[in-house]
């Protein structure tokens, strides 16, 4: 079992990496906030892997930081929770958002997220309640901006939208969303950008 992965980055999309080890190149799926951290293509980067095994599969899922990672495996274990989804919750709430929202009972926060719905939102808030609280998922710092706040504007505008529409939105929700935050998102970085026009989709501005 694949508990940990170092390497370089050979790939560097939206949700997903391709790391390079001694010539052998592992495609790991990731939340946006590991997105954020994770270097430009060529750079060593290091994460903490779930390995899901099906019978016609062998996934790899990546994190920045363990606190993700058991996030990731408590959202697997809510029914009709798989990994896709889970990654989907953890693109838009990090484990203290989670911790949070669970804490509180906050079953709106947590539909908000493409995909989820009222009824697995339920879910997450009953089943996970108490393992919430015994692991402590509570991170200490929020993910960085990423490098791509060097690239050019029409890069960062076209980042943004693939990670939009990789968590469940049509493009022409997320491009209307990108659109609305104007050229201010692009000075401030990819993060912002994404963090901004999730604001908007979700009614928070």
């Amino acid at each position: 079992m694949i508990a940990s992965l170092a390497g370089r980055v050979k790939v560097r999309e939206a949700g997903r990496l391709i790391v390079d080890t001694n010539g052998v190149g592992y495609e790991v799926f990731i939340p946006l906030a590991t997105y954020y951290r994770t270097p430009a293509p060529g750079a060593p980067v290091e994460l903490e892997i779930r390995q899901v095994v099906r019978e016609d599969s062998i996934t790899l899922y990546g994190f920045a930081t363990a606190p993700e990672k058991h996030a990731f495996d408590l959202l697997l274990g809510v029914q009709h929770v798989g990994p896709k989804l889970a990654l989907a919750i953890l693109s838009v709430l990090s484990p203290e958002d989670l911790v949070d929202a669970i804490t509180q009972e906050d079953v709106d926060r947590i539909d908000a997220v493409p995909g989820v719905g009222p009824k697995v939102a339920e879910r997450c808030v009953r089943e996970l309640r108490d393992k919430i609280s015994a692991l402590n998922l509570v991170v200490s710092e929020r993910p960085t901006a990423s490098a791509n706040g060097n690239h050019a504007a029409n890069s960062i505008f076209d980042d943004a939208l693939s990670a939009l529409v990789n968590l469940g939105y049509k493009p022409i929700e997320a491009k209307r969303a990108v659109d609305s935050i104007g050229a201010e998102g692009t000075e401030e970085g990819l993060e912002t950008l994404i963090r901004k026009s999730l604001a908007v989709l979700l009614g928070e501005k």
